[in-house]
């Protein structure tokens, strides 16, 4: 009889030990959770170079933005300018062609001290690029490209982008925010006609504007 009593008295008391230690258990990470919750859209125009001559390329991106700090989201860029393609690696020596550029991926962006009327806003691009050859007079004319041969032309080439950058973000209003930047665009894999990663690699200078719920 002492033997169970004693054994009950045992399985009570290591109950209650688990569950205060339960109770008290510390971690590294506070769970607090969401607290708020938004979401933004952005514009934004940047300045680089490609194969070293001057690349205009417009930007558009927008994500959930988490405890006005975190945003996760996608982005898509594309260069809006002539590029020239150099006539030893053009697909059409004939012609006055021009390089595209584009991009498509991940956008996250980290902003310290958000409610700041100007702040820091760190941002990471990761994802697809493609760069392809167009005549810019004829860029419509989807007959013309479909009706040539597959030996005239050159598929889309493709690799892997990643763009690390910075900004210095202004609370222009409540919804509405201007952020100037800088950012270092790096290519792996590009291996078009005249242009390699090294060609495609450079510093952007850019201006944005941000829409949304901050």
């Amino acid at each position: 009889m002492k033997k169970q009593i004693t054994f009950t008295i045992l399985l009570l008391s290591s109950l209650l030990a688990s569950n205060a230690f339960a109770q008290q258990m510390q971690t590294v990470f506070k769970g607090r959770g969401i607290q708020r919750s938004g979401g933004y859209a952005a514009i934004s125009n940047k300045f680089t170079t490609i194969n070293g001559d001057y690349a205009n390329i417009a930007e558009i991106y927008g994500g959930w933005f988490v405890n006005s700090k975190f945003l996760i989201g996608l982005s898509a860029a594309g260069s809006t300018n002539h590029i020239p393609v150099p006539q030893i690696y053009s697909e059409r020596p004939w012609q006055k062609l021009t390089y595209q550029y584009g991009q498509v991926g991940l956008m996250t962006e980290y902003v310290f001290a958000s409610n700041r009327r100007v702040h820091v806003v760190g941002n990471l691009t990761t994802g697809a690029g493609f760069t392809m050859q167009y005549d810019r007079k004829d860029w419509d004319d989807f007959d013309h490209w479909d009706d040539r041969d597959d030996d005239d032309h050159e598929d889309p080439n493709c690799f892997f982008v990643m763009e690390p950058g910075v900004q210095v973000e202004f609370n222009l209003l409540k919804w509405m925010r201007f952020a100037p930047g800088i950012s270092y665009r790096k290519t792996f894999g590009a291996s078009g006609h005249g242009l390699s990663d090294a060609d495609l690699s450079n510093v952007s200078y850019n201006l944005t504007l941000k829409f949304g719920r901050f």
